[in-house]
């Protein structure tokens, strides 16, 4: 299944349970936040909980994606870049809401989302003129011209899985929404190197 979705859209798809995901920048400027739900559509990826245990502040290729009840929601196999926004949050959408309202669900089920193809990292402030005792503050940065054309990210579903995506401008970018090709097919075979907490999230789903 293929599917191209328009700068400034929202859409959602069903991704069964060892079918791939595979998200497509198919403009530089591409960004794609993505919303994910267990099939339960109670538990959800907890983006707090997918980075302390695996030790890092950033989503890239060989993560597992993990549940509120730290269950695998998703690995991710494969990915041009090594670095996806994550703690950011995504743009307050009507759209997102009206795709999620399709499915009985609401505002009070937007939680912490990916932001794939996007990059916002941890640059410093310089400290404020004529006050020497102030210290560099840090701060969170976009980085322009991350994604180039063509920028792919690759999630096998370890479970079966409603996922939302909004192609809305990222909320810290200077420039236009892109376009974002989406494709479901099947996955392939054996894991990327995990880490033991990604395995033990694998293992209650397996």
């Amino acid at each position: 299944m293929k599917h191209e979705l328009p700068a400034d859209a929202a859409w959602s798809v069903s991704v069964r349970a060892g079918r791939a995901l595979t998200l497509t920048a198919l403009d530089a400027n591409a960004n794609a936040s993505v919303l994910i739900i267990g099939p339960d559509r109670l538990d959800r990826l907890n983006i707090p909980d997918t980075l302390k245990s695996q030790m890092t502040a950033r989503i890239h290729a060989g993560l597992v994606l993990m549940s509120d009840r730290g269950q695998a929601l998703a690995t991710v196999t494969a990915s041009t870049l090594d670095w996806h926004d994550c703690l950011t949050g995504f743009v307050p959408s009507n759209l997102l809401l009206l795709e999620l309202a399709k499915h009985g669900l609401g505002a009070a089920d937007l939680h912490g989302c990916i932001n794939f193809f996007t990059k916002v990292a941890v640059a410093e402030k310089a400290a404020v003129p004529d006050d020497a005792s102030s210290a560099p503050q840090a701060t969170l940065a976009f980085v322009p011209d991350h994604a180039t054309v063509g920028a792919s990210v690759t999630l096998r579903a370890e479970q079966d899985l409603l996922v939302f995506i909004s192609t809305a401008a990222h909320a810290y970018a200077t420039t236009p929404a892109g376009r974002v090709g989406v494709q479901v097919g099947p996955a392939e075979p054996g894991d990327p190197e995990l880490r033991p907490e990604a395995l033990r999230a694998l293992e209650l789903v397996r």
